[in-house]
């Protein structure tokens, strides 16, 4: 055996993984506990032994693990003049496609099959709704792919799933999942999830298949097997169903995967499945500092589905974590952003630091106020806010409103939401304004079937037209959008009746919810930038929504059009908790340690996916190994309107510290109320008021709505329609009533 493979380096529990051989073991491996150097030197120890390379079988996630773990494996034999060829360190799918490349004829009817990326998937299965004859619009491809993929890895073929259809859901998704699978084996295509589903397949139905690879791969060992699904699990549990010499490495406390199909009874059950197996604790720490240790250890305790392993470090005690509670999302975002300078200041590199939170509507606050300081900062593992796909859709609604020939804006927004307008009729529709010496909006209006339009696509043009007319007539008119209150009151609206409010809530999925997160924070910005530009502008003539919404837009363009950073020369990580596994920062800061965000609203009344919230939690402190900064607000906007908020039950679970709670107030759902001149008086019904821009006034109704009220008042200049939230009413003296006529 290599004298690198058994060395004082690694801890007993570390070596005693190393050296076993036969039969099962599970490695529990705790956060920064040196699993990849355990993985490594066993199937280093294992050639060293006189297993042949070729009898090896390690399979992990991603591209960039395996060729890690295969990179160190090589090392390692080298030192020895030993070869590893043969052997197979792979991510499942790319271990899949091998195998099907050799048995697919069996169980897909060919060999030579395409693999669909996510572009092509998206094409199929949209084929596959409208050969469905069901509305795109009402069925999302997003959506009923997810669906599919839900199924396929929970081992639910095609056959299955149309007869344990029970409703009409079940029963469209059912017919959209058969039309797609005859749309991929038509065109000799398989998707990603295919690639594990047929294996599991022909593992199941095809003896010989079966004990081909069973013979081959005499040793499995799996990565991240908390991550499995069920379908993974089958595959690896038939490869080693007789000789049993299965590996597996994981640590159910980092399983957050559910959502994506990720089982964690597959690791917790593992003992079950193989009763005759060892279990390997690896809880020393080579990460983290002792006090973000236990501070990790106390949170997880809280957790029922777990395995028990003791958490330590024999590193130094360190600094304790700081838990810090601030005013609003702004003071955080600063709170957070001191830290970094401070930090900074002491010698620690911008690219050694990390700021994590649960939602990506988060990070809009913080990019602004790195932005603002001029610190360096990257958005890892996702976008900047103002590039994601759905703010770039709000915006070209936005600057079409303003500016009826920006023909890039409307080619953006005309089929989106979904209306059933093609590629060919908006060439139809790009020649007529060519022709005609007009606009594509200006055109869209002007569309007929004598023209070679479509009935369902001269409609749609022509009510997509009739929206922007309605938002652009005078500024008069109560329906007008441009007789909006407040900029971010224009914004809510273009959001709601452009569609694509709509649009995103009717996916259930983890990237939809997201975005309508996202659309929310864009109507915060606005409130925020209206706030900024009426400070900075006191003095100015008066101003509408429209005015402000110009302003508003080249600010916008001024942020995406900002230098790029250049990670080389450091700079700040902002990423989600999701995307934040498996890496490590010197500083970690944590934001939204609030009931609602960490732990999720959706996890309020379900265990299991608190527990998740939990494990999330976990995961993001322990990516730090000297500083770790978590910060909760006592109120956060969303849509434009300021609610109190409840510190997150995680930390007085990780500290120990008892939380004061308010029976009276529910997180998430108390807007601000109306500011006071003095004693209990509020605005009512009949309440005279001034305000700022449009003087004073009489209150005709009020609307009270949890995510924000709205207020109907009769000024000299007319009635309009406020959010009461950020209408700034200043309440006068009844005493003035009967002096004023409206």
């Amino acid at each position: 055996m290599s004298t690198d493979t058994k060395t004082t380096s690694l801890t007993d529990s570390q070596q005693e993984a190393v050296e076993h051989k036969n039969g099962p073991l599970l490695v529990l491996a705790g956060p920064g506990s040196g699993k990849t150097t355990v993985v490594t030197r066993r199937i280093a120890n294992l050639i060293a032994s006189g297993v042949p390379p070729w009898q090896i079988l390690a399979l992990t996630f991603t591209n960039k693990a395996a060729q890690e773990m295969r990179n160190r494996v090589f090392t390692l034999l080298e030192q020895d003049s030993l070869h590893a060829q043969g052997l197979t360190v792979s991510t499942f799918h790319a271990f899949c496609a091998r195998v099907l490349r050799d048995w697919g004829e069996r169980v897909i009817g060919t060999t030579t099959f395409t693999i669909y990326d996510s572009a092509d998937q998206r094409s199929a299965v949209k084929a596959a709704i409208k050969a469905c004859n069901l509305n795109d619009s009402n069925w999302r491809p997003a959506s009923v792919l997810a669906a599919i993929s839900n199924a396929k890895n929970k081992l639910i073929d095609v056959d299955t799933f149309e007869k344990e259809a029970s409703d009409f859901y079940t029963k469209s998704i059912a017919k959209m999942y058969r039309t797609y699978d005859d749309i991929l084996r038509s065109n000799d295509a398989v998707d990603f999830d295919d690639l594990l589903l047929q294996t599991a397949r022909l593992l199941e139905r095809d003896g010989e298949a079966r004990q081909h690879l069973e013979d081959r791969y005499q040793y499995v060992m799996i990565d991240e097997y908390q991550d499995t699904n069920h379908t993974q699990f089958v595959i690896a549990n038939k490869i080693a169903a007789n000789h049993r010499n299965i590996c597996v490495v994981g640590d159910p406390d980092q399983s957050v995967y559910a959502w994506r199909g990720a089982d964690i009874s597959n690791i917790l059950d593992f003992e079950e499945h193989y009763g005759e197996g060892t279990v390997i604790p690896l809880g020393r720490n080579f990460r983290s500092t002792g006090h973000l240790v236990k501070v990790a250890a106390t949170l997880i305790e809280h957790n029922k589905q777990r395995k028990e392993k003791k958490l330590f470090t024999e590193l130094e005690d360190g600094n304790e974590p700081t838990i810090v509670t601030l005013e609003n999302e702004h003071e955080e975002a600063e709170s957070i952003v001191r830290e970094v300078t401070r930090l900074q200041n002491e010698g620690v590199l911008l690219k050694e630091m990390s700021v994590l939170y649960r939602v990506n509507a988060l990070s809009r606050v913080l990019e602004d106020t790195f932005r603002k300081a001029g610190i360096p900062h990257v958005v890892a593992r996702g976008t900047a806010f103002y590039d994601r796909k759905e703010i770039k859709q709000a915006i070209s609604y936005l600057r079409l409103l303003v500016n009826p020939k920006d023909d890039v804006a409307f080619v953006r927004v005309i089929n989106t939401p979904t209306r059933g307008i093609g590629s060919t009729s908006i060439s139809r529709l790009e020649h007529l304004a060519l022709s005609h010496g007009m606009s594509l909006l200006g055109a869209s209006s002007k569309v007929s079937k004598e023209q070679g339009f479509t009935a369902r696509a001269a409609n749609a043009m022509k009510k997509f037209s009739e929206t922007f007319r309605q938002w652009q007539i005078d500024g008069r008119s109560e329906e007008s959008l441009t007789a909006a209150s407040s900029l971010a009151d224009l914004v809510e609206r273009v959001v709601r009746e452009s569609g694509l409010e709509e649009f995103y809530s009717t996916g259930s999925g983890e990237d939809d919810l997201e975005r309508l997160q996202n659309l929310g924070e864009l109507v915060s910005a606005a409130t925020e930038f209206e706030e900024r530009f009426e400070a900075e502008n006191e003095d100015s003539s008066p101003y509408t929504p429209l005015h402000l919404l110009f302003a508003f837009l080249e600010n916008v363009a001024l942020v995406s059009d900002a230098d790029a950073v250049d990670p080389e020369n450091g700079a700040v990580t902002l990423m989600t908790l999701h995307a934040s596994k498996g890496l490590e920062f010197d500083f970690i800061a944590i934001a939204g340690l609030e009931e609602g965000l960490l732990p999720h609203e959706r996890a309020k009344h379900d265990d299991s996916q608190m527990e998740e919230e939990r494990r999330l939690c976990y995961v993001g402190i322990t990516r730090a190994r000297k500083h770790l900064f978590l910060t909760h607000a006592k109120r956060r906007t969303q849509r434009g309107v300021s609610n109190r908020t409840m510190q997150s039950r995680f930390i007085q679970e990780m500290t120990g510290v008892s939380i004061t709670k308010s029976p009276a107030i529910e997180p998430w759902d108390v807007p601000d109320v109306v500011p006071e001149e003095s004693g209990d008086q509020t605005v009512t019904v009949g309440s005279l008021v001034r305000h700022k821009r449009f003087g004073l006034g009489k209150v005709q109704r009020i609307i009270r709505r949890t995510r924000g009220s709205t207020i109907t008042i009769e000024f000299r200049g007319g009635v309009k329609h406020l959010v009461l939230e950020y209408a700034k009413l200043e309440l006068v003296s009844p005493d003035h009533n009967n002096s004023v006529e409206f």
